[in-house]
């Protein structure tokens, strides 16, 4: 203080002073520490709602691959992958920060997290990086170098690699004197413990947000490659299945997806080799109607090009169909009222005719097929072995002659039922007194058939509490009372649903969970 000799008074006054400042130090520091210890519970927090919004993808991707396995399967695979090495670092850091934390008798008192011995006396020993510490950068690196392997020429994933190096790196760090120190050293040694936790807690973070940013890039890309024009094929539209001599073919040309805006810039096609004339087409809401003669009886090929301006380039989609022309009726027409597939534990109603044949001559044959009237037959197929069924068919001319035919229909199994809340299907935004009253159901996703489902039971787990059984379709008291316990924002599942349809004899496959994210 002031210069020159102090009195007692004025020397006790200073000493205060010093007393007063040091406990402001104190408690500065801990308040750093619980600042700490709070951004780590809602890292944690956080952490669920995306967890369970990447199983709600990867649950969905399941679906969608078994449904179009040609298109989803490779996505899946990949996805699968990415899936198991963002779960397998997880779960090694959340059993690290258990380590870290097991000798603490109250994990939230952050006020006495100030120490740095455990990582210090673990990744450290002498100045040289123990085993600890070296496992602890092999799952660093064996996740960036994994995903980085498996997105390894997926276009429009060049960002992605380099966010996943960058964020999961382990290079050394210049620290703030301009000295490079090792990536481990400048991260974790010689701070508080609650610091290396949440710093833990946001490697966790980083990985689950990585995972989510990877598979919702792969599907806008999966999504992309489907409406990008090389992608599209041709179909022929025609009235009827076969023409008569003499009559004018009123077929159309159009992409497999039909878009008014879509339109070629330029059309080459030949009729069996003769190139067409303008006048012998025309482009209507995006259709390339044809304007030709049938000409003779027997086959006709329409081959050619569409072309289109695609981002300053010209893009080429082949065109390659074929049409007869014939003297009399000499096919059956066979259809399946709701798809081209039959379907085990339903009845399949089904059209069976033959063009220019009254019903009443023609005949149809098959195991489980049964006739109702005129041209309407039921299909059972619920006890045919084998994934396809052959339907033989025989119709009387006039003139006393037989034609005959037959067509080959795919047997499928029921497609997998998804699970609802309040209707509501996947991953559901909702508030916890919503959830506790609403009805837990199950339907098949875009399926032809009416096929009510009851929801006889179901299993049921939030975050931190033993997965509960329940019996019919709502929340009993043990579940309302586990839900009462549940933290905002937290991801609660709904799962191994049990369902039945009526009047079906086959057992149901799995059905898919429901993800709930509780908003208060």
């Amino acid at each position: 203080m002031a210069g020159g000799k102090e009195t007692p008074r004025q020397k006790m006054i200073n000493l205060m002073y010093l007393i007063f400042i040091a406990m402001l130090a104190l408690n500065m520091s801990k308040e750093v520490l619980s600042a700490f210890g709070l951004m780590n519970e809602k890292l944690t927090e956080s952490n669920q709602a995306t967890e369970a919004r990447n199983a709600s993808f990867v649950a969905s991707l399941d679906v969608k691959a078994e449904d179009q396995p040609e298109k989803y399967k490779p996505l899946k695979a990949k996805a699968d992958q990415i899936d198991d090495l963002a779960h397998k670092f997880d779960a090694y850091l959340e059993g690290l920060k258990g380590k870290m934390t097991a000798k603490l008798e109250d994990k939230k008192d952050y006020e006495i997290m100030d120490k740095a011995d455990y990582l210090d006396q673990n990744f450290f020993k002498g100045g040289i990086v123990t085993k600890e510490g070296k496992e602890f950068l092999a799952h660093m690196k064996g996740f960036r170098e994994g995903v980085a392997n498996i997105l390894a020429g997926e276009k429009g994933m060049e960002s992605v690699i380099k966010q996943v190096n960058d964020k999961f790196s382990t290079a050394e760090v210049e620290n703030r004197d301009g000295i490079k120190v090792d990536w481990l050293d400048y991260h974790y040694k010689g701070f508080p413990l609650v610091a290396s936790l949440t710093k833990m807690t946001q490697l966790q973070s980083d990985i689950k947000t990585t995972e989510s940013e990877i598979l919702s890039n792969m599907l806008a890309g999966t999504l992309s490659s489907e409406v990008s024009m090389t992608n599209y094929t041709t179909l022929m539209e025609t009235s009827k299945s076969a023409y008569f001599n003499g009559e004018q073919f009123d077929g159309q040309i159009v992409l497999g997806r039909k878009d008014a805006s879509t339109k070629p810039s330029r059309v080459e096609l030949t009729l069996d080799g003769r190139k067409l004339s303008p006048n012998q087409y025309s482009i209507e809401d995006g259709k390339v109607k044809l304007k030709i003669g049938t000409g003779g009886v027997g086959e006709h090929k329409i081959e050619g090009k569409l072309i289109f301006a695609q981002d300053g380039e010209e893009i080429e989609v082949p065109v390659k169909s074929t049409f007869a022309t014939v003297a009399k009726p000499n096919s059956a027409t066979i259809s399946a009222d709701k798809m081209n597939v039959v379907y085990r534990g339903v009845k399949n109603p089904m059209t069976i005719s033959f063009a220019g044949v009254p019903d009443n001559k023609v005949s149809a044959s098959a195991q489980g097929l049964s006739r109702g009237s005129g041209s309407s037959y039921v299909m059972d197929a619920t006890k045919i072995k084998g994934r396809e069924v052959t339907i033989n068919v025989t119709g009387t001319l006039p003139d006393g002659g037989k034609v005959t035919d037959n067509a080959k229909f795919r047997i499928k199994d029921l497609p997998k039922p998804t699970g609802t809340i309040r209707g509501e299907d996947g991953a559901i935004k909702m508030q916890r007194n919503s959830l506790k009253i609403s009805t837990i159901g199950a339907k098949f996703e875009d399926f032809d058939f009416e096929l009510p489902l009851r929801v006889s039971g179901f299993k049921f787990k939030v975050p931190g509490q033993p997965t509960i059984n329940v019996k019919g379709n709502k929340l009993d008291s043990r579940a309302q009372a586990a839900l009462a316990k549940a933290k905002r924002g937290s991801g609660v599942q709904i799962f191994d649903i049990e369902a039945k349809a009526s009047g079906v004899s086959v057992i149901l496959k799995k059905v898919s969970p429901v993800f709930v994210e509780l908003t208060n």
